[in-house]
């Protein structure tokens, strides 16, 4: 199993040991030889924070290899979704008792609770983009 997810980019800026990255975030599909006939096909490109920890030289416009470790991913829907559903789902059951069995309001209710749950993380941005950090490997490696 592989431990580490990797993205080629070309480095936008350099601060010192810290870049920002342009990776070319692709859907599934974008390399189907029909993805110009088909609205399902999309790419996306994305500035990444790159920590250059190993002291990998390179320049701005250089092609270099970002890697994350996929315990990074597996934060990422942690936070993004599971525990969002897990909200969800715990306010529905409560609302669903707090409110006699009343469905309609109960869902508008625990939909509701994902509005300062989604602020929090929005609040503690800055600290969770640490845990967040790709790191720079040569792309000769």
């Amino acid at each position: 199993m592989v431990n580490s997810i990797k993205h080629l980019g070309i480095v936008e800026n350099i601060n010192g040991s810290r870049l920002k990255v342009r990776i070319v975030q692709s859907s599934a599909c974008s390399s189907c030889s029909v993805k110009g006939h088909c609205s399902a096909s999309e790419t996306k490109e994305k500035i990444i924070d790159v920590y250059n920890k190993n002291g990998v030289p390179c320049q701005i416009g250089e092609r270099v290899m970002i890697v994350g470790t996929t315990s990074m991913g597996m934060k990422a829907v942690f936070l993004a979704f599971v525990l969002p559903f897990v909200v969800l789902l715990l306010a529905l059951i409560f609302s669903l008792k707090l409110t006699g069995g009343d469905e309609v309001l109960s869902a508008l209710i625990s939909l509701a609770t994902l509005v300062p749950y989604y602020l929090i993380i929005y609040m503690c941005r800055q600290k969770i983009s640490r845990s967040f950090m790709f790191t720079l490997e040569s792309i000769y490696n």
